[in-house]
C-alpha cells in the first residue's frame, strides 16, 4: 500500500501486504514496513489491502490521518499482483444467468459449467467469462481452484449433484453452495453419507443456499447468494446492521494459502 495524496511526510510510503495467513500463535509475516504516522492508518491499510488482495484487484481508498473511514486526508493506492478470484457456477439453469451476473458485479471471474450444451450457450449467458460443456464433478477435478473459489450448485439432479458435491466439499475452497428445497437437501445430504463424505465435510455444505432475504425471483435468488458468499469471505453476521454493535470493517485476512502480494 502506498500513499500518493496527503501530507507531505506520509507520501511514498510503502506497506507490503500479503495474503499468507499467521499461525496459530499469530506468528508468520503477512506484512512488511509502515505508511507512517498514526498506528491506525497501517492498520486500516492492511484492511483493505487484503480486501482488495482477495478480489484480485488493484484500487484505491480514502481515510483520514488517524486511519478512520470516515476522513479524506490521506489516499492510499493499493497495487495488487493476484488474479481475481473464481466463481464456478453449476448448472445452466435460469437462476444461473443472474448468479453469474452477481458474480461478475463482485469481480469474481465467473465460468458456468453444463454437461448439457444446448443449454450452456454464450446466448444464454453472455455475461461469463468461460462457458464450459462438461460433467461438473470432471470439470472441477480437472481445473484450477484455491481457497477463495466459490462452487455453486445449482444442477438440482442427483446424477450432477452428488459426485460433485463429494468432490467439492473435500477442496480447500472458500465456499460450497447447493440450490434445492430441504427435502432435496435431507435427500442429497443422504446420498453423500452413502459416498462416504464426513460429518464435517458435510458441515461445510451451504445448502439450501443463499440467506433468507425472502427472495423468488432469479435476481433476488443471486441477491441473497452473493449476500451469503460476502457474509462467509468477511466473516459476516447476516443480520441488519441496524441495532448491531459489530464493526462494520473487520480486519480479515482475506486470501488464499499462497503468498501473493499487495503493494500499497
Amino acid at each position: 500500500a502506498r500513499v500518493y495524496r496527503g501530507p507531505a511526510e506520509l507520501l511514498g510510503r510503502p506497506l507490503l501486504v500479503t495474503s499468507a495467513e499467521p499461525d496459530q500463535e499469530g506468528r508468520g509475516a503477512t506484512h512488511e514496513g509502515t505508511l507512517g504516522g498514526h498506528p491506525e492508518l497501517d492498520r486500516t491499510a492492511r484492511g483493505e489491502s487484503r480486501a482488495l488482495l482477495a478480489a484480485g484487484r488493484t484500487g484505491e481508498f480514502v481515510v483520514s490521518e488517524s486511519g478512520a473511514h470516515c476522513g479524506t486526508a490521506v489516499t492510499v493506492l493499493v497495487e495488487s499482483s493476484q488474479p481475481p478470484p473464481r466463481m464456478i457456477v453449476f448448472g445452466a439453469v435460469d437462476f444461473a444467468s443472474a448468479l453469474v451476473r452477481a458474480g461478475k458485479f463482485l469481480g469474481y471471474h465467473v465460468t458456468l459449467c453444463d454437461a448439457r450444451p444446448v443449454f450452456a450457450t454464450r446466448a444464454r449467458f453472455p455475461e461469463a467469462d468461460d462457458i464450459v460443456v462438461d460433467w461438473p464433478h470432471r470439470y472441477l477435478r480437472d481445473t484450477e481452484t484455491d481457497g477463495r473459489t466459490v462452487l455453486c450448485v445449482l444442477t438440482h439432479d442427483a446424477k450432477f449433484d452428488v459426485p460433485l458435491l463429494a468432490a467439492a466439499l473435500r477442496m480447500p475452497v472458500a465456499f460450497v453452495g447447493a440450490m434445492g428445497s430441504r427435502r432435496t437437501h435431507e435427500d442429497r445430504n443422504r446420498r453423500l453419507r452413502e459416498e462416504g463424505v464426513t460429518e464435517a465435510e458435510l458441515a461445510r455444505l451451504r445448502s439450501p443456499i443463499g440467506l433468507d432475504l425472502g427472495a423468488r425471483t432469479p435476481e433476488e435468488t443471486a441477491l441473497s447468494i452473493a449476500a451469503e458468499i460476502v457474509a462467509t469471505r468477511q466473516g459476516g453476521t447476516g443480520r441488519p446492521l441496524t441495532g448491531s454493535r459489530h464493526p462494520i470493517h473487520r480486519d480479515t485476512s482475506g486470501g488464499s494459502p499462497s503468498r501473493a502480494r499487495v503493494v500499497a
